[in-house]
């Protein structure tokens, strides 16, 4: 028996300060006080009889002996979410999974998803942020995200991928405006209309300003958005054509209101991950990355 001990919640205030870099961010994401986790690694402290960490202007760092403690800590949350797993109780992981999602997940098959979190873990409350993939890379660097599923390329490296497949491109026009297209369009015959796609300081962009700066296509012709939401619409609309991933446009070519144009150049297919702090996240931050995978395949 081990006297005077410690609690769950003093190893979880530890590890989530540590991961975060600070007091107040672990208190939000942990849904308390900025006092009751200084309160709960302060009993930690008082209870191992050895200073932890050290508070500097809003920072933390840890101690060569908080070190130590913290790897310990992290293997203590990691074994009491595998007694739950062994217990088959789901219910008791709480917290907050902090998701982040590029739009072409948003517009594919985020619902579903979310459902199947809810279904696995249903105390866990799933906190959405829906942005470009630089700025969930950069907020998955930074600590302010757990998971994060979006496309290539990645900025920075981080130690857990999930490999969730490939997205195509393809080009979309409304039915009237494909009528009056050659069968096999090139990209002059499509820069008559605007040519909607990506945002700006995107691969694909990048690569079909270089395809139009080819074939003396002017710049002016392509339209760049950061929402394919948008782009897709207004192609539905008749307002222009549009270079966008397949995935997203599925429903609406199955439907009749847009049709796939071959053209015979398309840039390179998007990559997409799921991607987390392995050794760092909480064992159902894994297993809510692989639960990503059984979406796209």
């Amino acid at each position: 028996m081990i006297g005077n001990a410690f609690t769950l919640k003093q190893i979880e205030a530890l590890v989530t300060v540590a991961n975060l870099g600070g007091f107040r961010r672990a208190a939000e994401h942990l849904n308390t006080t900025q006092p009751n986790i200084s309160s709960r690694i302060a009993g930690l402290e008082e209870t191992l009889g050895h200073v932890l960490m050290l508070r500097h202007a809003g920072s933390v760092r840890m101690t060569a002996r908080g070190e130590a403690v913290l790897a310990a800590a992290r293997r203590i949350l990691a074994e009491a979410e595998t007694l739950i797993d062994v217990a088959e109780r789901p219910d008791l992981v709480e917290g907050r999974l902090r998701l982040g999602v590029t739009e072409l997940v948003a517009c594919t098959w985020l619902h579903r998803y979310l459902r199947a979190l809810k279904d696995g873990w249903p105390s866990l409350s799933v906190e959405l942020t829906v942005d470009l993939s630089r700025v969930l890379d950069r907020d998955l660097a930074a600590g302010a995200l757990d998971l994060t599923i979006q496309t290539a390329p990645f900025a920075t490296d981080t130690t857990g991928v999930i490999d969730l497949g490939q997205a195509p491109y393809v080009w979309l026009a409304a039915p009237s405006a494909a009528a009056g297209l050659p069968d096999r369009p090139d990209l002059i015959s499509l820069a008559a209309e605007p040519i909607l796609t990506h945002a700006r300081d995107t691969e694909a962009f990048a690569q079909l300003s270089a395809q139009a700066a080819k074939l003396g296509v002017p710049a002016a012709r392509l339209v760049p958005s950061s929402s394919m939401a948008s782009c897709l619409q207004m192609v539905v609309d008749g307002l222009g054509v549009a270079l966008l991933p397949q995935p997203i446009a599925a429903r609406h070519i199955a439907a009749g209101e847009l049709v796939a144009l071959d053209t015979g150049w398309l840039p390179a297919p998007l990559s997409l991950a799921a991607r987390f702090h392995e050794g760092r996240a909480a064992p159902h931050v894994a297993q809510a990355a692989r639960l990503a995978l059984t979406m796209v395949g």
